[in-house]
């Protein structure tokens, strides 16, 4: 099956906004087995929609279309649907007793705009918005004896894909004579082209239909390995040799796998180890803290931080040596070593991370350049540090460093774990 994807809005056209909804959907069909032949953007104009939905399907099996479906002025796809169609728009009762539904329960007060929700291109099967009041449509005609399909959704991106994943996309992968099944491997510390590197010659296990992808991130790489044939059996089986292959080859540089995070498998290592964690942030400003939190139930395990941007804070609140920040400035590996201890004993935790660097873009001198990051480590046995080398951008450096930190702590418990089960195996 091969696809069009049409998003619609002239805030995307003029560049208000990012279009992330086709970048997203690219991917989703792709997963499913539908093959992405082209993407076009156009403005809230029923006949240049309406042209748009045309070229789609002439050269498509299928269109899924975004925007334009709302209960304002400029939006008009749905008069280009039923325009392209041919057929009228028809009022249905029982999307308006889901759009009131959805007002009642958020205790809104109903437009009378609103109505033109429910209006619905004949033929065209509503589907329901979990998300919000605009319902999606699923539309499909014969021409010259080829199935037509056409799929249009909200331009808002957590209703789109909420319509997708409940509606859209198991309703495909039934069409879809074909198994695809994929696994995703996340590795956090090493780029694209180092891990590519790393894995070498894979033409053993990549082949008959089986295919690796990198998907390279802020200081993560998702590995997406694909399979896809007539045996479910034979796909599950070639999958299964590739990703073993896979982790056999790269160890703990990979953390988890499909939708885990990186904060949340190191939470669950905490949790496993009962042990708690604190956080000393300069450069990272509280983004070690944010990542940390996002995890339900890290209260359990996080005591708390401190971000100490000025010195005479980690002074004060993390007992750094004044003496060492004269020699050495904020940005070294003593300063951060103190910060990471400091905040371990001041909280009462086990461990203790910190960060300190030249986030940019400015700041930076030859011997410490934009982009130098010290990371930092304590418990009750041991602290040291880690110096990186990052980019000239702020914003970048944040996220990088944050990762970084983060996975310090998870490398230094695999870590810890090795060294006491070599210690049972000598006793």
């Amino acid at each position: 099956m091969t696809a069009t994807i049409l998003t619609v809005g002239d805030e995307i056209l003029i560049g208000q906004i990012v279009n992330s909804n086709a970048a997203w959907l690219g991917e989703q069909l792709g997963l499913v087995g539908v093959e992405v032949m082209r993407m076009e953007t156009v403005g809230d104009d029923v006949r240049v929609i309406q042209q748009a939905i045309e070229r789609g399907l002439e050269t498509s099996d299928l269109v899924v279309a975004t925007g334009g479906l709302g209960p304002t002025h400029d939006d008009v796809t749905r008069e280009a649907v039923a325009s392209s169609f041919g057929v009228p728009l028809v009022f249905q009762p029982g999307v308006m007793v889901e759009v009131e539904r959805v007002f009642i329960e958020r205790r809104w007060d109903l437009p009378e705009a609103n109505r033109k929700l429910a209006e619905v291109p004949e033929g065209f099967e509503p589907l329901l918005n979990p998300k919000g009041t605009a319902p999606g449509l699923w539309g499909e005609r014969k021409v010259a004896g080829r199935m037509q399909c056409l799929i249009v959704l909200p331009g808002v991106p957590y209703e789109m894909k909420a319509i997708m994943r409940e509606h859209v996309l198991p309703r495909l992968l039934e069409i879809s004579d074909t198994t695809i099944l994929h696994k995703t491997l996340l590795t956090v510390g090493q780029g694209e082209s180092s891990l590519a590197e790393h894995l070498g010659d894979l033409s053993d296990v990549l082949t008959n239909g089986i295919s690796l992808a990198y998907l390279p991130g802020a200081g993560i790489v998702r590995l997406r390995v694909s399979a896809r044939g007539d045996d479910q059996e034979v796909v599950r089986a070639g999958l299964d040799r590739a990703v073993e292959r896979l982790r056999n080859d790269l160890g703990d540089r990979i953390f988890g796998e499909d939708g885990d995070t990186l904060e949340g498998v190191l939470g669950d290592m905490l949790v496993v180890r009962g042990l708690t964690i604190a956080v000393a942030e300069s450069c990272t400003g509280g983004s070690v803290a944010s990542r940390i939190t996002r995890v339900p139930g890290s209260s359990g395990y996080f005591l708390g931080g401190v971000v100490a941007y000025d010195n005479r804070v980690k002074i004060r609140q993390l007992g750094v040596s004044e003496a060492d920040l004269e020699e050495h400035g904020a940005v070294g590996e003593p300063v951060v070593r103190q910060m990471a201890e400091g905040v371990r004993i001041a909280l009462g935790a086990d461990i203790g991370v910190a960060t300190t660097g030249i986030a940019g873009p400015d700041g930076g001198t030859p011997e410490k350049p934009v982009g130098t990051v010290w990371l930092g480590y304590a418990d009750a046995q041991s602290t040291y540090a880690v110096r990186l080398q990052l980019s000239r951008d702020r914003v970048i450096n944040i996220r990088l460093s944050t990762t970084a930190a983060l996975n310090l702590v998870r490398r230094q418990l695999l870590r810890t774990d090795r060294l006491g089960a070599s210690k049972q195996n000598r006793s």
